[in-house]
């Protein structure tokens, strides 16, 4: 963005002092336009999620106690800046992206904390010991579950290759952002709430309450009417902010917590008691085994579109010409002028005639057209060789936000139709990608050591895939091909020694007349400039003139000079060869490749070119396989599939090192296997796409997070027996009675529901945003009343498949650790005091 920024200053000065008045200059395909529109969103959906979990904490605490973890967001940024930035590590979309998707995370640890000195508090204890109490019963369980998510995490920040470089930004910055909001959650709110929260209702002084209004309001307009219109507009919102609290806000959240979320207590403990009665922990675990089981029966009967990595609408689209090898420059700017032609007819059906703007088309930014050299398709691998035959012609579109609701795919598909209907070159049109590269969806390689075998197979597998009319294919096309035209030049061996020549000394010539060779320097003042000398353009041009020149040189027996034209000992043929040698391991290769159509599935199209496939001999000497895309997705999955076991596994080990227990991991364990079943019968459900890398990461981070709240439920559940035990004088290593310890599971589960529900809520609102695309521009609404409001984006196709997957997951885990949980750990517990304790397991004399 700097270097950017800095050549439109140079463009500028030099319009300005250097340039003449006439000359246009037009920036074109400036694709840091879409890398700020990308920052500006992600910035605006932080500034919305943290809205949205600010205003849900208001109803569940009250404005005062949502300001207390409200205040945690901000704070938890600027150190998690200050630590990145130390790091070397500066702001871009994956670090952005990171901080949305810890945003619901990292105010869980503040939300518990805050919660259980604010009940405390509401119990009667005094503010000291609320806050000291409070902070340390949940300290621990706060510690451990951030640990867990850390331990989530970690494997993701060893992903190697292309991806990992792409993606490995997001398992730092979240570790970062997490132990931030740990020193946060148990430093500063302790703090904060001992100095300022209140329980009871406070008489407010009506009189300094409406001066600091009135104070405010006038600073507000004053501000407006000086033009500082963002910080007249804050200074009037907080204003009305404080009226709202005062009259409204305050007593509907009183109301609130009083009315529905207290019947919502006397529900949840109705409904777990019922669940923990006799005989019903059994089929409740039962029954969530099978819908486990049924979820994935589920995905196999119904299965999703699997794709590699977010398809969105392009940002730019590349049309790649080609022509035959030796079709001279002027001939393939002559077919790239008609073709673009075909173009601009193309997206002239895109202009606004009443628009007022130099640009009037509201799709396309700009056309740009390249002849020769550096106009080859990057997915074809590189290109060092002249390409007079090649051409490019990209059209890069305007902000997803200024299309009118129209996708940029449906004009790469219009352009893809009018090129089929050109005869005279091969046109392939490429859509930009989201994120690395990936390679070409439809990638077969051929290897052996033959190269006219590996083309005669290449060309055969073409042949037999167009033949069948595999839907969804673009255009097949060969890597290499043998109508590269070649001029060798043969010398007589035996009459060059006649002449006292080397071949060396003939390629020298030859070579000095094509490309022409440095004969002396010429110096002006301080500026050398080199002489080359070569034959003119036209002379190049013709092997007869290159072989009539004379070879001038000594003859060692005479003394004499002699002068030998090349063509007294050297002829010349005209033949054609491979365009290029290429080798994978050492193995000779030939590439079959081709693009996927848009609203086809990639793999479903290479599962049917297997299919025809199917019955293809190999020639002898050769094989062939499909790579590219599918290989990278193979590779890609296999690592998330190690690194979500790796995540497990660790997250075991660090519970079992907070427990001293193999038991009680078990049942965290089961809770977060059973979290899966929300993410499965919601990609089902909803039909979405199984995105390999992004519901991949969000399942892996999923882990993590199901297990916080089953941690601070099931802790919070393990102090209290302790503190039972002690009250009753039974030994550290004693057991309770049975009744008495089921009553203080459904009172620690009672205890615990609003903090569950509400780290629930706001991990899937801060969420929300990515998920729907809700873009609003805060900044600029503050200073121009413009909140630039639009649905949809490139975010969305780009991050909603890994938000929608923790969405799913924490939704069904929240009624898991609510449910579940507790029952688990009861029956748990049953098997211990039945089996292992010997103990009586009976509520009021029935067995439990």
């Amino acid at each position: 963005l700097e270097v950017s920024d800095s050549i439109k200053a140079v463009i500028a000065r030099a319009q300005r002092d250097l340039l003449p008045g006439n000359l246009a200059l037009t920036l074109t395909n400036d694709q840091t336009e879409f890398t700020r529109m990308q920052v500006s969103d992600l910035e605006n959906n932080i500034f919305f999620g943290i809205i949205l979990v600010v205003f849900v904490i208001l109803f569940w605490l009250g404005l005062r106690n949502a300001l207390f973890v409200g205040v945690a967001i901000p704070l938890t940024m600027l150190l998690s800046f200050s630590i990145l930035s130390l790091m070397g590590i500066t702001l871009n979309l994956m670090v952005l992206f990171s901080l949305i998707l810890a945003l619901g995370m990292f105010v869980d640890n503040s939300i518990v904390v805050v919660e259980n000195i604010y009940r405390l508090m509401s119990e009667g204890h005094p503010k000291k010991e609320a806050a000291r109490n409070g902070v340390g019963e949940v300290a621990w369980a706060v510690i451990i579950s951030t640990l867990t998510n850390v331990v989530a995490y970690i494997p993701l920040g060893v992903w190697p290759g292309m991806m990992g470089e792409f993606m490995g930004y997001l398992p730092l910055t979240v570790i970062v952002v997490l132990f931030s909001s740990l020193v946060v959650a148990l430093v500063i709110n302790p703090v904060m709430c001992l100095q300022y929260m209140r329980v009871d209702e406070i008489q407010v002084n009506r009189k300094k309450f409406w001066r600091t209004v009135v104070v405010m309001l006038t600073l507000a307009v004053l501000c407006l009417i000086g033009g500082v219109f963002w910080l007249g507009n804050i200074l009037g919102i907080l204003g009305v902010m404080m009226v709202l609290n005062e009259f409204a806000l305050d007593k509907l959240s009183r109301r609130f917590q009083q009315g529905p979320l207290a019947r919502v207590d006397k529900f949840y403990f109705r409904i777990l008691n019922f669940s923990l009665k006799e005989g019903r922990k059994r089929w409740l675990f039962a029954g969530s085994f099978a819908l486990l089981i049924l979820s994935f029966v589920l995905m196999a009967l119904f299965p999703l579109k699997t794709i590699f990595f977010p398809e969105g609408d392009p940002q730019y689209v590349n049309i790649f010409i080609e022509k035959p090898i030796g079709t001279s420059i002027d001939e393939t700017n002559r077919v790239t002028r008609e073709v673009e032609d075909i173009v601009l007819e193309v997206v002239s059906k895109y202009e606004d005639p009443a628009s007022t703007k130099e640009n009037k088309n509201f799709m396309v930014s700009s056309v740009i057209a390249n002849v020769g050299n550096g106009t080859s398709d990057p997915q074809e691998g590189p290109s060092f060789e002249n390409t007079p035959h090649k051409a490019r012609i990209t059209v890069a579109f305007v902000e997803s936000r200024q299309r009118r609701n129209v996708s940029s795919t449906e004009i790469m598909n219009n352009l893809r139709t009018r090129m089929k209907e050109y005869p005279d070159a091969s046109i392939v049109v490429s859509p930009s990608e989201l994120g690395p590269p990936q390679g070409m969806p439809i990638n077969i390689e051929v290897r052996g050591e033959d190269y006219d075998s590996l083309l005669l197979a290449a060309r055969d597998i073409k042949r037999i895939i167009d033949g069948k009319f595999v839907a969804g294919v673009e255009e097949l096309k060969i890597d290499v091909d043998k109508e590269k035209p070649e001029l060798p030049i043969m010398v007589d061996s035996e009459r060059a020694r006649r002449y006292g020549l080397s071949v060396g000394l003939i390629g020298d010539a030859v070579r000095t007349s094509l490309y022409g060779k440095e004969v002396s320097t010429y110096k002006e003042g301080e500026d050398d400039y080199e002489i080359n000398l070569r034959f003119p353009e036209s002379d190049r041009n013709s092997p007869e003139e290159i072989l009539n020149q004379k070879i001038t040189f000594r003859d060692m027996t005479t003394g004499r000079i002699v002068q030998v034209p090349i063509s007294a000992i050297a002829d010349y043929d005209q033949t054609y060869t491979f365009s290029a040698v290429k080798r994978k391991n050492m193995d000779r290769l030939v590439t079959v490749y081709s693009n996927v159509l848009d609203g086809y599935n990639s793999n479903e199209v290479v599962a049917n070119i297997k299919a025809v496939l199917r019955d293809y001999k190999n020639p002898s000497g050769v094989t062939w396989a499909f790579t590219g895309q599918l290989e990278e997705q193979a590779k890609e999955m296999s690592f998330l599939m190690i690194a979500l076991i790796v995540a497990l596994v660790g997250v075991v080990l660090v519970l079992i090192g907070q427990f001293n227990s193999l038991s009680t991991p078990l049942v965290l364990m089961f809770s977060v296997l059973f979290s899966f079943i929300g993410v499965l019968l919601g990609l089902v459900i909803f039909r979405e796409e199984f995105v390999i890398i992004m519901t991949m990461v969000g399942i892996i981070s999923l882990a993590g997070v199901v297990v916080n709240n089953a941690i601070v439920l099931i802790d919070f559940t393990l102090m209290l027996i302790s503190r039972r035990k002690e009250e009753l004088g039974i030994p550290e290593d004693g057991h309770l009675p049975w009744a008495e310890l089921k009553r203080i599971t459904i009172e620690s589960g009672a205890t615990r529901l609003r903090p569950v529900m509400l780290t629930a809520i706001t991990t899937v609102l801060g969420l929300i945003p990515l998920v729907l695309g809700l873009n609003i521009d805060f900044v600029n609404w503050l200073k121009e009343y413009d909140a630039n409001f639009y649905l949809g984006g490139d975010n969305v196709a780009f991050w909603g498949p890994m938000s929608k997957a923790i969405i799913y997951g924490v939704v069904f885990s929240f009624f898991l650790t609510l449910i579940m949980v507790p029952v688990m750990f009861v029956m748990l517990q049953k098997v211990k005091y039945k089996y292992i304790y010997k103990l009586p397991v009976s509520d009021n004399g029935h067995t439990a």
